[in-house]
């Protein structure tokens, strides 16, 4: 263990002074292994990163729910094109559809039905142009787990009654009421009077648009007085939750089955709506991330290479250097693998430098991007440990010929070397 220690020692002082004394060498050969390691590293950091993202979008809807709708999110299943001709002529999703779901679901525990318009919403001289407005059920704030700020939601009642009250996204507050607290005080949308009963926590940008921050939600039933949404396309969805229990593949059944019987469709005919689930959205991006994932192995790689030769022309001419020293190591008992190892922990050691380096920029770059974004991407210890592997197998490969000659130098001839 101690000799081991030992050659350590000796390899990272040799190294330390290879790399004093020919700086510019140095620099040079290290920045390949350096832009290697920053390229590949760099696409694995992006990737897991925008997968993160995702997917934290993505549960913030619940990977339990499904979305049925008349435009199915994909084409269908051994189609390269999206033939929207065949959904053109489908129905909407109805109100009476949803509370049918929840009535004769055993899997499903909540089944909420929304659309969406734009307005633009005032208070006083203050006005929010092309505002969402969200036409939704009341069991919406338990179905996407919305987090109220002030106030509260509408309740089930208050729905079916069509009472003009709103919730209102933390944007939306800031643009028309400032300072002012917006409880209890009368929005226009559309013109309407509508109560303010609560407000959403602001949450930032969102990449399937599930941020309520620009939002009004206001109750379906009202929002008949506002829009016509029977017999003009407004997104019309229903939204089910599926219960904790629920297995995904009994739960689509079941409301497959539902729904065709409420669109009484025969057996052999096709369905005239679609079950638009989450992971299909995640899915799409699968085949984005392998061709950057591939592309960053490409780049890297030619930098790695090319700063892998570097280290071996390090090595070969720090053998040349020292070979009056090995002929001494060597007349003195060392053995051929001490000579071995020695080289190859010092080409190890170049390499991880360089690694180091690489993992730093991406370190810095990462930490500046996540601070003037709403998006963060970090390094994780997988990748982190990726790098360092990537750089040490580098080094071995690179001090591995320049380390056998050396270990095969005749000591008679290598102390007699000039």
């Amino acid at each position: 263990m101690m000799l081991l220690l030992r050659l350590i020692f000796e390899s990272f002082s040799f190294a330390g002074d290879s790399m004093r004394a020919n700086k510019l060498r140095t620099f040079l050969s290290l920045l390949g292994i350096t832009i290697g390691i920053f390229a590949i590293i760099s696409v694995f950091t992006i990737i897991d990163s925008l997968e993160n993202y995702i997917r934290s979008n993505l549960n913030a809807l619940g990977s339990n729910m499904v979305y049925i709708q008349k435009w199915p999110w994909t084409p269908p299943e051994g189609e390269n094109e999206y033939p929207w001709w065949k959904y053109q002529n489908r129905p909407f999703p109805k109100l009476e559809e949803a509370e049918t779901i929840v009535r004769n679901s055993q899997y499903s525990e909540y089944a909420v039905f929304l659309f969406g318009f734009s307005s633009t919403v005032e208070f006083g001289n203050s006005s929010a142009e092309r505002t969402e407005v969200l036409a939704t059920t009341s069991d919406l704030i338990d179905t996407w787990s919305l987090d109220i700020d002030r106030g509260r939601y509408f309740t089930d009642s208050e729905m079916r009654s069509g009472a003009p009250m709103a919730v209102v996204g933390s944007e939306i507050v800031n643009r028309l009421f400032k300072e002012d607290n917006p409880i209890g005080k009368e929005i226009k949308v559309n013109g309407h009077r509508m109560l303010v009963i609560g407000t959403y926590k602001k949450q930032g940008s969102s990449m399937v648009g599930t941020s309520m921050d620009k939002r009004v939600h206001i109750p379906v039933m009202y929002a008949s007085n506002l829009v016509d949404f029977k017999t003009r396309e407004r997104g019309q969805t229903i939204n089910v939750k599926a219960k904790p229990s629920a297995k995904r593949g009994e739960f689509t059944a079941e409301l497959e089955g539902i729904m065709r019987s409420l669109h009484r469709l025969k057996p052999m005919e096709e369905n005239d709506f679609a079950i638009n689930e989450m992971h299909t959205i995640s899915d799409r991006f699968e085949p984005v991330f392998n061709v950057i994932n591939v592309a960053g192995w490409i780049i890297g790689g030619f930098s790695i290479v090319v700063g892998g030769f570097g280290i071996a022309n390090i090595m070969f001419v720090s053998v040349k250097e020292r070979t009056r020293l090995i002929g001494i190591q060597k007349a003195l008992g060392a053995k051929k693998y001490f000579i071995l190892l020695q080289f190859i922990f010092e080409a190890v050691f170049l390499s991880l430098m360089g690694g180091a380096v690489g993992l730093f920029l991406i370190f810095i770059g990462t930490s500046i991007f996540s601070y003037v974004s709403d998006m963060t991407i970090a390094m994780n210890a997988g990748n982190v440990i990726t790098g360092f592997m990537i750089s040490a197998v580098i080094g071995i490969l690179s001090g591995f010929f320049p380390a056998l000659i050396a270990s095969r130098l005749d000591p008679v001839k290598a102390m007699g070397a000039v």
